[in-house]
């Protein structure tokens, strides 16, 4: 397990973005029941020559502690490199729930930006097929902020049709996952080092958020989390015992394995909270609905 996970970051910290060929270049590509629904909202305006297209229907899918009172509850981790960092954690942090199991689905350089060079949707299809699972817990960004192709038109990162072709990505993704009745959870990108790209991942964390929301999904948001007190970039931040550990890597964009745990801590004591295994939070403020 420890040497693919290392395996698996340092082929991430090759091969993910921050200032890189990619980002200049964009044709090189780099590596609260689950039942809940709510009607989609409508997807940003795409601008002339961008393909307008409706979102899926929203299915409704079942609940965690259903699942679970029929069987183990079996988790699946998409996305890219982060997501490998994002497994690794959340199946530490589950390992010791002998109804639950968590399987890896992720893979370095890909996202939903560039289908050309993985087609993510299908690709997700066929591993599911292969490997069925109850719940697919996602993190997809860090290779996306290029251009997207979609029916023939090119849009440029950050531009209005940009936004509106990863919305649909991001649209058709959950629809086909809940269509087999699989509940999703989105996990957001943290906190970046540069700036500059982490006014890109921000751009890609905004309009994941909206679908989400407008879908029913939970969205566990990681900014924050990773973020100092004043809200930007810290290599080192506090635990919970108050003494400061080292959370990134070097490349500033991937995490420690004390990074990933922080990261992965909230989405563990959600899955286990939806499926009863847990005592709910205190309410402080409406939790989203969840699918």
């Amino acid at each position: 397990m420890t040497a693919i996970f290392l395996v698996g970051v340092a082929a991430g910290l090759l091969l993910t973005p921050d200032g890189r060929a990619w980002l200049r270049n964009p044709t090189v590509m780099l590596g609260d029941s689950a039942n809940a629904s709510a009607p989609p909202a409508s997807l940003p305006a795409p601008p002339p020559g961008a393909a307008a297209a409706a979102p899926p229907p929203v299915p409704t899918v079942t609940p965690l502690s259903a699942r679970l009172a029929q069987g183990p509850l079996r988790i699946g981790v998409f996305g890219d490199s982060m997501a490998d960092g994002l497994y690794t954690g959340l199946y530490r942090d589950l390992r010791d729930e002998p109804k639950i199991t968590v399987t890896k689905f992720s893979e370095v350089s890909t996202g939903l930006s560039r289908y050309d060079y993985v087609d993510i949707q299908a690709k997700t299809q066929r591993q599911i097929e292969e490997t069925p699972i109850d719940v697919a817990v996602i993190l997809f960004g860090t290779n996306d902020a290029q251009g997207i192709s979609l029916d023939g038109v090119i849009h440029d990162f950050g531009t209005e049709g940009w936004k509106a072709a990863y919305a649909t990505r991001v649209d058709n993704l959950v629809a086909m996952l809940r269509g087999r009745d699989v509940a999703v959870y989105w996990v957001g990108l943290p906190r970046m080092k540069s700036s500059r790209f982490d006014g890109r991942m921000a751009l890609v964390n905004s309009v994941v958020e909206a679908r989400m929301r407008a879908l029913g999904v939970p969205y566990l948001e990681t900014t924050a989390l990773t973020s100092n007190d004043e809200g930007g970039y810290e290599a080192y931040l506090a635990n919970d015992s108050g003494r400061k550990v080292l959370m990134r890597a070097n490349d500033g964009i991937h995490m420690s394995m004390a990074g990933y745990l922080r990261m992965s801590a909230p989405v563990a004591e959600r899955l286990k909270r939806d499926a009863g295994l847990a005592a709910p939070a205190a309410a402080t403020t409406p939790a989203a609905p969840v699918g």
